[in-house]
């Protein structure tokens, strides 16, 4: 008699949707003082330059604490970092409402101390999500379920922003960090209810975790002796740094993310201050883009799969949206000659579409990282991308700053988009797993 064949469990489908909104979160909080920021700004008395240090305030810290972050997952595990990170990005959201209020503390001090916190605590969430997308999915899935994940910030920015933006109109400034900062709790108390690794989650069946592991999934990821196989050292991260092809993928992630920074942090205050809109009416302008964004990023994620189904080539599904992407993006350029406000949303909402399509760095990172350094492969790339965010405010706001306009800034953007597609596709070379020798 012949055995019925289990029908395998689709509990990895729930796995990164808890991601998914976990990651929303995540955006949000580090979002927040761009909806917060014209207001703040007003009160407190800071000038743009100010601001710009302020907003860049949280890459700083993002950036330093990526390799350690990464060093965390690898030796800790997932889950139990994961946990801690969201917990403390919250509370330290949360205390950025007090700004102000604290006798003998400046204002500009005490924003960019907390935000530089919450850098400190966001650094493991991004390197995270690529353990558990690599512990969890077979590689032809990949594409789709890291398009999920980041899509997460389009996403988070057509929830939160118009939220956030009628918090401030309704409530005052400060509501938004409470608020954000509350939800942030709650999301860790999910984290630590629902997330797994593949080989202890309860609700899983032998049938998926062989499917998963035999696509390729890395299923005992987060078991001990896979943990400290590779003990940490400089010398790991130099083989990373000096590899030609993870050199390219950090320089186009660094050069993506450009655009990013510059839509979470100046983007709202741009529509305020030179868009002539309420602080209320740029929460919901901002969402537009976002949600093309958004509807780019899960696009871009199943053309990437459905690519790699049908000629097995990891270089044709990744390069190939990310190359079209970069190009939509371009036409943020297109907002210095627009004189309606209607037009500069559409034209940011077709270089975020293109942005979102483009978006494959994580399914490349899940790709090519050394497999008993996936930890530190993510924090290394994620260090390289997040410089942008330390970058991108300054610059934005020392432009706008000696210029009175945001025109020059919209053209610095856009010229890294063109350099995004340069470095996948001229330095990074052909896309495949990199091998480091024990």
């Amino acid at each position: 008699m012949i055995e019925p064949r289990i029908k395998p469990t689709r509990v990895r489908h729930a796995v990164i949707a808890l991601i998914f909104l976990i990651t929303s979160v995540n955006y949000a909080d580090r979002a927040a003082f761009s909806i917060a920021g014209s207001a703040a700004s007003a009160e407190l008395g800071l000038n743009p330059v100010q601001t710009g240090y302020i907003l860049s305030a949280f890459a700083w810290a993002y950036v330093i604490a990526q390799i350690p972050g990464g060093l965390l997952l690898d030796r800790l595990g997932t889950k139990r970092v994961y946990v801690w990170a969201i917990a403390s990005w919250s509370i330290f959201t949360s205390l950025q409402g007090l700004t102000g209020l604290v006798p003998m503390v400046s204002a500009v001090a005490m924003l960019f101390a907390l935000r530089f916190l919450v850098g400190l605590a966001e650094a493991p969430s991004f390197p995270g999500n690529a353990r558990l997308v690599a512990a969890w999915f077979p590689a032809a899935e990949r594409g789709t379920a890291s398009a999920i994940f980041n899509s997460a910030q389009y996403f988070s920015i057509v929830v939160f922003v118009p939220l956030m933006g009628w918090l401030a109109h309704n409530a005052g400034w400060r509501s938004i960090f409470w608020t954000m900062g509350a939800l942030g709790l709650i999301a860790a108390a999910i984290f630590l209810r629902f997330i797994h690794s593949p080989t202890a989650h309860p609700r899983i069946n032998r049938a998926e975790l062989d499917h998963i592991e035999a696509g390729g999934g890395l299923i005992r990821m987060d078991e001990g002796a896979a943990r400290t196989a590779v003990a940490f050292d400089w010398g790991n991260v130099r083989k990373l740094i000096a590899n030609r092809m993870m050199l390219g993928i950090y320089l186009g992630q660094y050069c993506i993310n450009v655009l990013t920074y510059f839509f979470v942090t100046w983007f709202p205050i741009y529509l305020i201050k030179e868009r002539g809109l309420n602080v209320m009416e740029a929460g919901f302008a901002a969402a537009a883009p976002a949600l093309f964004g958004f509807a780019g990023g899960m696009l871009g994620g199943y053309v990437s799969d459905r690519i790699l189904q049908r000629t097995g080539s990891l270089d044709w599904a990744r390069k190939a949206p990310l190359t079209l992407g970069m190009v939509l993006a371009t036409f943020i350029i297109g907002c210095v000659w627009a004189r309606q406000e209607w037009l500069v949303v559409a034209l940011m909402s077709v270089a975020f579409f293109g942005k979102g399509i483009a978006s494959l760095g994580w399914a490349v990172m899940a790709d090519v990282a050394p497999r008993k350094l996936a930890g530190l492969s993510g924090g290394v790339f994620n260090m390289f991308g997040n410089m942008a965010g330390i970058v991108t405010p300054i610059v934005v706001g020392y432009i706008v700053k000696a210029t009175g306009s945001f025109d020059l800034a919209l053209v610095f953007v856009g010229a890294h988009c063109l350099l995004t597609i340069i470095a996948f596709l001229v330095v990074a070379g052909p896309i495949r797993r990199m091998e480091i020798a024990e």
